[in-house]
């Protein structure tokens, strides 16, 4: 396929981690990309060594909206098309709730929530308005195994990627069919990136927790003694494939950590419902037919 007609895809936080491996097997397949981050001079090899017709370097800090505009906008004027958004940028905040500030939880949502909501806004109207009638786009946002599960110290990072899997789940059941948009939720599990190092800011614990049988000291020795499976480059190729998908599922995990983590919560969803169904049912008003309830929400499980 020659380079005018491959796709474009637009990848925020693509300076390390999985946001750069992925950048680096888009342009291996000759493919186009924007990739945007903070510092684009983490990018200055890969920008002499593949033209500006295929890589648009774009600074971008999530966390405001006008540089969300203005990086859709180059991305318009640059390549005219736009086929996959990647919502990759983000950090991970360590620390108890009560030892976290304000300032830091509200940051971490602004980053991994707000961003990812206000570019794929930016991605739907551009999907629809810019792309041919009927072209449509992918939209894929990098939650977490951490977003369907969540643990002690890392209370606000798993807040903001709840938030991001509510909000994607809502926002492809809310495009029309014919614009062809589908949303993807990426929930990774631990990954040999800088994501625990360089992407981890470590908040001071109150005096409170600092005792051995705490549970964030718990898990503070259990991570020291982890050790991450997951091969960003893999994980790469299989958002290469995720995207070309015709049908994608709404949530895909990656690594066999996320799957069992995710398959293990899901069961005991399920086992805890069967178990107090008796009481949960029990607050039905006198006049309702349980047996035709799901027939209400009919709209919803598409």
């Amino acid at each position: 396929m020659a380079l005018s007609d491959s796709r474009v895809w637009f990848i925020t936080g693509s300076s390390q981690g999985l946001g750069r491996a992925l950048l680096e097997e888009i342009l291996a397949n000759n493919e186009r990309v924007v990739a945007t981050l903070r510092n684009p001079a983490a990018l200055a090899e890969l920008g002499s060594k593949y033209p500006p017709e295929q890589l648009l370097v774009v600074p971008l800090d999530v966390s405001i909206p006008s540089q969300i505009h203005e990086a859709f906008e180059r991305t318009k004027s640059h390549f005219g098309r736009l086929d996959v958004v990647v919502n990759n940028a983000g950090y991970g905040i360590m620390s108890e709730i009560e030892s976290t500030p304000d300032e830091d939880a509200r940051k971490a949502l602004e980053v991994m929530f707000w961003g990812p909501v206000n570019i794929t806004k930016e991605a739907i109207k551009f999907m629809r308005d810019v792309n041919p009638p009927g072209h449509g786009g992918r939209v894929l946002n990098v939650s977490s195994v951490g977003g369907y599960s969540a643990n002690q110290t890392l209370a606000f990072y798993h807040a903001a990627k709840f938030a991001l899997e509510g909000f994607t789940e809502s926002f492809t059941k809310e495009m029309l069919p014919e614009w062809n948009i589908k949303g993807v939720i990426i929930e990774p599990g631990g990954f040999r990136t800088a994501w625990p190092t360089d992407s981890m800011i470590r908040l001071p614990s109150l005096p409170q927790y600092k005792v051995p049988h705490s549970p964030s000291s718990i898990m503070q020795r259990a991570r020291e003694a982890h050790k991450f499976i997951g091969d960003p480059s893999r994980a790469a190729k299989a958002m290469m494939q995720v995207a070309s998908m015709e049908d994608p599922p709404l949530r895909i995990q990656f690594g066999t950590d996320s799957v069992l983590l995710v398959r293990n919560k899901a069961l005991k969803t399920i086992k805890d419902g069967e178990r107090f169904e008796e009481l949960s049912v029990s607050t039905d008003a006198d006049d309702v037919d349980q047996s035709k309830v799901l027939e209400m929400f009919a709209f919803a499980n598409k």
